[in-house]
């Protein structure tokens, strides 16, 4: 008796949890598409895990607007942010969000790889460029991230010439950084950032810029 009592509470629990998550998801698509007035682009690849990189990253309100889109995506998800972002005691605030601080050490991969292994569906999410500066080279923590915990690598953006934020695709075969950065930069070429002289794609991997 006192076994099907607690099956029955978890039920109840996890029918509370999927009755949230839709709430959620659709309070953040009507904000985005009803009253913020943009336009979601492509489908949400259904893996069950993978690295997700969102650029153009040029203002604070990216990720506002990154955040709102991956609950429009009814998935389990984190935010991979600065670590000084984490000081008490806004660091329970941005927990709460679900974000978790990037720090710049080997470790932090294996700690990226367990993070994945203890759960059976994970999206990471994380700004490739590494700041809201301009910059040339992108950080190769997401390739390091993806290839090590062997899950493919999501390619979200936000446009604001057009106004539209989604998916452009996505990369399953994981092998080599360079073959990675040329279909990501392709994939960026023609998206225009809040501060465009902000935003550039790594030049390291283009002829052509």
């Amino acid at each position: 008796m006192r076994n099907s009592a607690i099956l029955t509470f978890c039920e109840s629990i996890r029918e509370k949890q999927v009755i949230l998550q839709v709430k959620m998801k659709n309070t953040a698509t009507f904000i985005l598409t009803k009253i913020l007035g943009w336009k979601i682009v492509g489908e949400f690849p259904h893996h069950k895990k993978s690295v997700v990189i969102f650029a153009p990253h040029t203002s604070y309100i990216d990720g506002f607007l990154g955040k709102l889109y991956m609950m429009t995506t009814h998935t389990n998800y984190k935010f991979l942010s600065k670590k000084e972002l984490f000081r008490f005691p806004q660091k329970y605030v941005f927990r709460l969000l679900g974000f978790w601080p990037v720090y710049e050490h080997s470790k932090y991969i294996n700690d990226v790889v367990t993070l994945f292994n203890n759960n059976d569906k994970l999206h990471l999410v994380i700004c490739p460029e590494g700041q809201r500066a301009k910059t040339d080279r992108w950080k190769k923590g997401f390739f390091y991230m993806a290839i090590n915990a062997k899950v493919p690598v999501v390619v979200g953006f936000i446009d604001y010439k057009k106004k539209e934020l989604g998916i452009k695709g996505e990369i399953v075969s994981v092998e080599k950084f360079n073959d990675i950065m040329l279909q990501v930069n392709d994939y960026y070429k023609n998206v225009t950032a809040k501060y465009p002289e902000r935003f550039s794609i790594d030049k390291r991997f283009s002829n052509n810029i």
